[in-house]
């Protein structure tokens, strides 16, 4: 099908979009509010305001300008690998300096785009395509969990009813893409979500708390939890988990140009990386968290066929009004873990499969390139997968190691440096 598409289509993608990362959106704030020992009312303004920002990033990231923008159908989340360094910077020196190394980070970020867009031949084929399918094959065990139920250590994980609904969900998915055609399946898996959900809904297997609690209406407050403070080894931290944001973003970037056949440039990366340092600062403004582009939607993409930024915008616009209305927020969060863990083993596997096809272009009779794409998912899924082995090692060494996206990423760059030098070898 045509990869243009009318409002009331790029509408309903939008809203495909948005259920597809939300999941993910919402998981940081939960996971750093609970971590920090946030009540009731803050978490909620933590997940509203959140939402609400990770729309005015995407906004940021889809207006193409000569500052910043890279023009390219990409979603702002925010970034998961933040999660560990941001819960022990609150706990050792309090919120105020949580958003602070925030803020600072997001200029550090805005400052170093130029110099960092033109390192771009750090990332020919063999390194990014390295990276997405780690991110895809790291992110797999993600969806499994939350098709169990969502917490493995719970008595009812596994519990037949999950497994109904996650596998009904994929089938779903799978009979939309097989028999649907045109828009339809493009929608393949926000209609795999939408019946899961209605089966769950028939099981009584759908909770309506969340929308219960929330409040009505919410405005978006500046310093929310108070003045930000400035500490130099949290703000440090933040900028390495920074860069490590930039690196998985740029494979981000460069899956979503290989999909839409755009070559991404120099000046593109400079822009969407100043897109990116501008988001996290509002990020630290308002007391959320560092954004970077979300490899969920790059999987989305792909299945959809939907090529153009339209329904990315109103994916954005909706991101902003729900962030505006918790309540009407937290229908999505009433979504059963089955039924969402379904629908995300299909778009992470199609991230997986995005970047094999990347690899594809990789000249496999040269050893050394076999070389650097096995040890550095090795390391990847090995490291995520067994974190304890680097237990003896120091706290801030661990957030790194322990990170299966982030020792990829590292290994991928420094072996091709090694044995192929400063220059984008002719590996395709």
């Amino acid at each position: 099908m045509t990869s243009e598409t009318g409002n009331g289509k790029s509408a309903v993608l939008g809203l495909q979009h948005l259920l597809a990362m939300y999941a993910g959106a919402v998981a940081v704030p939960l996971l750093i509010g609970t971590g920090l020992g946030f009540n009731e009312a803050q978490m909620t303004y933590l997940i509203s305001i959140d939402i609400f920002m990770c729309g005015v990033a995407t906004l940021l990231q889809l207006t193409v300008n000569k500052f910043f923008g890279i023009g390219l159908p990409v979603v702002l989340g925010c970034a998961i690998q933040a999660v560990a360094p941001l819960i022990l910077i609150g706990q050792t020196h309090g919120v105020g300096t949580v958003y602070g190394s925030i803020i600072a980070a997001g200029i550090f970020v805005v400052l170093i785009s130029g110099f960092f867009s033109k390192v771009e031949k750090l990332f020919p084929p063999i390194v990014t395509g390295t990276v997405i399918t780690t991110i895809g094959l790291t992110l797999i065990p993600v969806a499994i969990t939350k098709m169990g139920g969502g917490d493995a250590a719970a008595k009812s994980f596994g519990d037949p009813t999950n497994l109904i609904l996650a596998f009904v969900t994929i089938l779903l998915i799978l009979a939309v893409q097989v028999f649907g055609r045109g828009f339809i399946r493009s929608i393949a898996v926000l209609v795999g979500l939408v019946g899961g959900s209605v089966l769950a809904a028939l099981l009584g297997q759908v909770d309506l708390t969340a929308i219960g609690h929330a409040p009505m209406f919410h405005v978006p407050q500046p310093f929310y939890f108070g003045t930000p403070k400035f500490e130099p080894f949290s703000i440090l931290l933040m900028i390495i988990i920074s860069i490590v944001s930039m690196v998985e973003s740029t494979g981000v970037y460069f899956a979503l140009g290989d999909i839409v056949g755009k070559e991404v440039k120099e000046d593109d990366l400079k822009r969407g990386y100043r897109a990116e340092g501008l988001a996290v600062i509002l990020g630290g403004l308002f007391n959320t968290f560092p954004y970077t582009g979300f490899s969920q939607n790059v999987g989305l993409v792909q299945l959809s066929g939907i090529k153009t930024r339209r329904p990315i915008y109103f994916s954005a616009i909706f991101l902003i009004i729900l962030g505006l209305f918790p309540k009407v927020g937290a229908l999505a969060q009433i979504i059963p873990e089955p039924v969402l863990g379904g629908g995300m083993l299909v778009m992470f596997g199609m991230v997986a499969v995005q970047g094999m096809k990347m690899l594809s272009k990789v000249n496999y009779n040269d050893e050394k390139n076999l070389l650097i794409i096995a040890i550095s998912i090795g390391f990847g899924l090995g490291f995520n997968a067994m974190p304890m082995l680097f237990s003896k090692l120091p706290e801030t060494v661990q957030m790194f190691t322990g990170n299966g996206i982030v020792m990829s990423s590292v290994s991928a760059i420094v072996l091709n440096l090694l044995f192929h030098g400063y220059k984008r070898e002719k590996n395709d």
